[in-house]
């Protein structure tokens, strides 16, 4: 079996990983991939030329029919917004993820939050805008805290918490007016701020059937103490201890059942991975803080690190509707810790030289594994592996607990050096505070 998936970020390279580990596959293709998937046993990466646009995705369907592709796992959100799917499914490819129709749910905050309304879906309070002045009138109305959205997709960075009346207005202006996030920002979502402790809810979807995937929670600030700007994420790490069997089971019955019985309903069965980004209040009530239509990043690190099932068997289980409803995890706990390169989540460095890195091994047992994201080789030397954006890689560890697993990381990550290096030391605080409490 080959296989091709689709993306360049650590998400990407955990995938491969993980389907290279199936024996039934004899190749998986990247495209573009990174570093990572460059290296590791059985991967190799594809440059596939653009199409004519965004929606254009002849350029992947001629690259699955010359080179006898059997199935096509999608890593990020851009290609499935735009029909990647879509354009599979009539080409006759077998693909994995949800069509265009279902995508909206990540691709417009609009479209999630009256979907949410109208299928009574938890969620926080908003209103849409695309005037500055009368967002600016609803924050000064409401108060602060406040959450400011772009209403389109921005890489993870298009949310904005601000803490004063003030900040909220400079995030408005940038949206609307600066036009900080190109059209992703020409329409904005302000929503109610919500208490309580964040969690990622994943789940696979093959129209009818869900398996829920392990539990896990990612940290979306820069610096320690969950404090500076948002990012795509600086950490994560699974179980999420948040998430009990009954607060699981309030999110299977409020959160996850109504999406997949409405999208049926429409006419446009939900495929592939949902990600429900959750906050969890005192008394155990989730609340979807943002749908996303594929994989977390970087919570599919600990979670793939955690799967023993093969993910080759049940994506290909989803493709024929017969996915089962639990798949065999390690029992241990997984924890990866991101290293962003200089002046991240504002900008990146790349170039820079990468030191320390552990071997790609193709020992499945480890219980360390770095995976690649912004890295690539360096074009003057095979052998090296240079920076190449922001979230350059996922040092991801099991051990027996949280701890555990956040001291082994924290001991590999210490070797890894590169100029203008940072990673949080905290990834796990919440679990560790209630393992302490």
């Amino acid at each position: 079996m080959n296989i091709l998936v689709i993306g360049a970020g650590g998400r990407e390279h955990a995938l491969a990983w993980q389907c290279a580990k199936d024996n039934n596959v004899q190749q998986v293709c990247v495209a573009p991939g990174n570093a990572g998937t460059a290296l590791e046993h059985k991967c190799k990466n594809v440059v596939l030329e653009s199409g004519t646009s965004d929606a254009d995705h002849s350029p992947i369907i001629e690259f699955c029919q010359n080179n006898a592709i059997d199935m096509v796992i999608v890593g990020p959100e851009a290609p499935l917004v735009t029909g990647i799917i879509d354009a599979c499914r009539d080409a006759g490819i077998q693909a994995w993820g949800p069509t265009a129709y279902c995508a909206q749910l990540e691709g417009s905050k609009t479209f999630a939050k009256e979907f949410m309304a109208a299928n009574n879906i938890p969620t926080a309070a908003y209103q849409g805008f695309t005037d500055a002045e009368s967002a600016k009138a609803y924050v000064n109305e409401q108060g602060a805290p406040i959450v400011i959205k772009a209403d389109g997709l921005a890489a993870g960075k298009g949310v904005i918490v601000a803490e004063t009346v003030e900040q909220a207005n400079e995030a408005i202006d940038d949206m609307l007016a600066d036009n900080k996030f190109g059209d992703a920002g020409s329409r904005v979502v302000i929503e109610q701020f919500l208490q309580g402790e964040e969690a990622s809810f994943i789940c696979m979807i093959d129209g009818d059937n869900i398996l829920p995937m392990a539990t896990s929670q990612d940290h979306k600030r820069a610096f320690e103490g969950d404090t500076g700007p948002n990012t795509g994420g600086m950490g994560a790490y699974s179980p999420a201890p948040v998430v009990t069997q009954d607060v699981h089971d309030r999110v299977m019955a409020q959160v996850i059942q109504p999406v997949v019985n409405a999208m049926k309903a429409a006419g446009h069965p939900y495929t592939g991975f949902l990600y429900a980004g959750l906050m969890i209040d005192d008394a155990g009530n989730p609340f979807v803080i943002e749908f996303n239509c594929r994989l977390g990043d970087p919570e599919t690190q600990p979670i793939l690190m955690r799967l023993k099932s093969s993910i080759v068997d049940l994506v290909t289980q989803g493709l024929a509707g017969q996915l089962p409803n639990q798949a065999e995890w390690d029992t241990r706990s997984s924890l990866g810790i991101v290293v962003a390169s200089r002046g991240y989540p504002e900008s990146s460095s790349k170039g820079d030289d990468i030191t320390g890195l552990p071997a790609i091994s193709t020992d499945y047992t480890e219980s360390v594994k770095v995976f690649y994201a912004g890295a690539a080789i360096d074009p003057n030397d095979a052998q090296s592996v240079i920076t190449d954006g922001g979230r350059v890689l996922c040092v991801t560890a099991l051990a027996n607990n949280i701890i555990g697993a956040q001291q082994k990381a924290l001991a590999v990550t210490a070797a890894i050096s590169f100029d203008g290096a940072h990673y949080r030391r905290d990834i796990g605080h919440h679990a560790i505070a209630r393992d302490h409490a």
